[in-house]
């Protein structure tokens, strides 16, 4: 899939606030509406934009311990890393969820309302898992970023 400058110009925009209205995403590509929704619809189909969300605030809905977690598992077959990272993805405190490379396997991103939360959730998904060797957790003090934006490559002239 290639990129022209209106379309990184929409991608930019919704980066920024996906919510805009489909007139003012038009206005700062410089495309008419109806072209502008051609566009985020081909880059919808084509997986360019893989969804849009709102981002809450976890401090301010209970939610606000986070967690980085590292997990080591014994084996590393296919269908052991498969089924790991499908418990994973079933846990609502993990917000996110890396296959890496290192001394760990997995990399965790997760929230709680609190300890006893977050350690009924280490039982659930290391403890009770034979395949996990060891699990490291850091706690967050403090979010200086937090975001998914990615840099845009540069755009392709039609």
């Amino acid at each position: 899939m290639t990129f022209d400058a209106t379309d990184i110009a929409l991608l930019a925009a919704l980066q920024r606030d996906a919510a805009q209205r489909l007139e003012a995403l038009a206005e700062i590509a410089g495309v008419s509406t109806a072209t502008a929704q051609r566009r985020i619809r081909r880059l919808r189909e084509g997986g360019a934009i893989k969804g849009s969300v709102a981002v809450l605030d976890g401090a301010l809905l209970g939610s606000p311990l986070t967690f980085i977690v590292t997990v080591e598992l014994e084996r590393e077959q296919t269908p052991l890393l498969d089924a790991f990272a499908r418990r994973a993805q079933g846990e609502a405190q993990v917000q996110q969820c890396y296959y890496v490379t290192g001394e760990a396997d997995f990399c965790l991103i997760c929230t709680s309302p609190d300890m006893a939360a977050f350690q009924a959730l280490t039982e659930r998904l290391f403890h009770a898992d034979p395949n996990v060797r060891r699990f490291h957790t850091s706690t967050v003090l403090a979010t200086r970023k937090a975001g998914l934006a990615i840099p845009l490559p540069a755009p392709i002239a039609r």
